[in-house]
């Protein structure tokens, strides 16, 4: 399937009177990767509407290699509606697997888990680690805080140390075949759905 087959093409007719509305979009066409409700919309009024209905959940990953799996968590912060995203380490990450979506999502950095910590702790939200780390408790049936931040590890070597004495309590994702863990974006999105299963109304 062709980009050209994606969205809607220019706006037909009168332009709408509708200031959320961007010229350029109206003009040549929208091919990008939202909602039919966004069509047509500037990203600055995208993201103003998000955040009068994002949830009140946070996902946090730590970034200390170069982990090619934040893009997709981002992404899935996006699906889900995450109030944000926290990058803990290095600051730069590969953009390529959120394909467009940090521009509607708050994407924010901290240095260490320690500045993360802090940050939380003045908002009193409650770091959750998810890892399969012994001692860790089944995500499933676990009840989650409405307001909280889900904490993962880099692909390669799970949640730190450091990371884990942060949390409140660490969580897995029971698995049932041979392999030791599961690829780290596939279990934050499992992570942010359960809290969804929980505490989101779902969608029609």
């Amino acid at each position: 399937m062709s980009d050209e087959a994606v969205g809607v093409g220019p706006w037909p007719g009168a332009w709408p009177q509708d200031e959320r509305l961007d010229p350029e979009l109206l003009t040549h066409g929208d091919r990008r990767n939202v909602l039919d409700a966004y069509r047509y919309w500037r990203m600055e009024a995208i993201v103003a509407d998000l955040d009068t209905r994002r949830h009140p959940f946070h996902v946090a990953i730590e970034n200390w290699g170069r982990d090619f799996n934040i893009g997709s968590v981002v992404r899935s912060a996006n699906a889900f509606g995450a109030a944000a995203v926290h990058i803990v380490g290095r600051r730069r990450w590969n953009r390529r697997g959120a394909m467009v979506t940090d521009r509607y999502q708050h994407v924010l950095h901290h240095d260490g888990v320690a500045s993360f910590a802090q940050w939380t702790a003045e908002r009193e939200l409650p770091i959750l680690g998810v890892d399969n780390v012994p001692g860790s408790v089944p995500i499933e049936g676990h009840s989650l805080p409405s307001a909280c931040v889900l904490l993962f590890g880099e692909e390669s070597q799970g949640l730190t140390a450091e990371a884990q004495e942060a949390a409140e309590v660490v969580l897995h994702i029971s698995q049932y075949g041979s392999t030791r863990s599961i690829n780290a974006g596939a279990a934050a999105a499992i992570a942010m759905h359960s809290w969804i299963t929980q505490h989101a109304q779902p969608q029609h």
